[in-house]
């Protein structure tokens, strides 16, 4: 069983790493939310131990989110904040616990039990942290993209929209799913923005939706479904 500790406090993982291994768990480090996003697409950990404040972007709500995007590895994460704000940040972020600082060792593992017997019991599943079609490339750790070996560079929204669409392959997104997952319910009826959206991102995947569709295809009056028509 691998565990990934991050926490930009050495001291911290330091103390975790010689509890879990104690415990008889496989454990590796990252000092920062870079790093821990690169060993979870490379080294597929069973469950992420994860602080909120890493001391430098992206933090662990942010590296919670991204994770969130393509990886169901369980994750707990840890804060010297008990409040319950910064609880809610952290399960909205998509962490299965949260555990206040300072914390016995007996609790964290009592918490990762629980999760991992759980997760046991949930249809196998595995993460992957990249998507390929034809000559598009997709970077879901770093979030970034490239067509045929060349980095194309998306606003944040734009990457959220071809990311939701590519992990969606074949299915059918309406635009209201697509407004709820990018904007929120709020936008539920701005069909206009993805359309808008839809246009740029084409463009950039150089894509004429008239004569040369490759990946996003329209299904009019519904939304949209992310395809491979080479």
């Amino acid at each position: 069983m691998l565990i990934l500790i991050v926490d930009d406090e050495q001291q911290i993982r330091k103390l975790l790493q010689t509890g879990l291994t104690g415990y008889g768990y496989q454990v590796m480090m990252a000092a920062n939310g870079t790093e821990a996003l690169t060993a979870v697409a490379q080294r597929h950990p069973d469950l992420v131990i994860l602080d909120i404040a890493l001391g430098s972007a992206p933090d662990g709500l942010e590296v919670c989110r991204r994770l969130r995007e393509w990886s169901r590895v369980p994750i707990i994460m840890l804060s010297v904040r008990g409040d319950e704000h910064t609880k809610v940040q952290a399960l909205d972020a998509g962490a299965d616990d949260y555990l206040s600082k300072p914390f016995g060792m007996e609790e964290l593992r009592a918490r990762m039990q629980a999760i991992l017997r759980r997760v046991a019991l949930e249809p196998a599943t595995s993460p992957t942290a990249t998507i390929t079609v034809g000559d598009l490339f997709i970077d879901l750790a770093n979030r970034t993209v490239k067509l045929a070996g060349e980095e194309i560079h998306f606003t944040p929204i734009e990457y959220d929209i071809l990311r939701l669409l590519a992990t969606h392959h074949g299915k059918i997104l309406t635009h209201r799913a697509i407004l709820a997952q990018v904007w929120g319910s709020d936008y539920a009826d701005m069909t206009h923005y993805v359309r808008i959206y839809i246009n740029q991102i084409r463009k950039k995947l150089h894509e004429d939706p008239a004569a040369n569709v490759r990946y996003i295809l329209n299904e009019p009056g519904i939304g949209y479904r992310f395809v491979d028509l080479d």
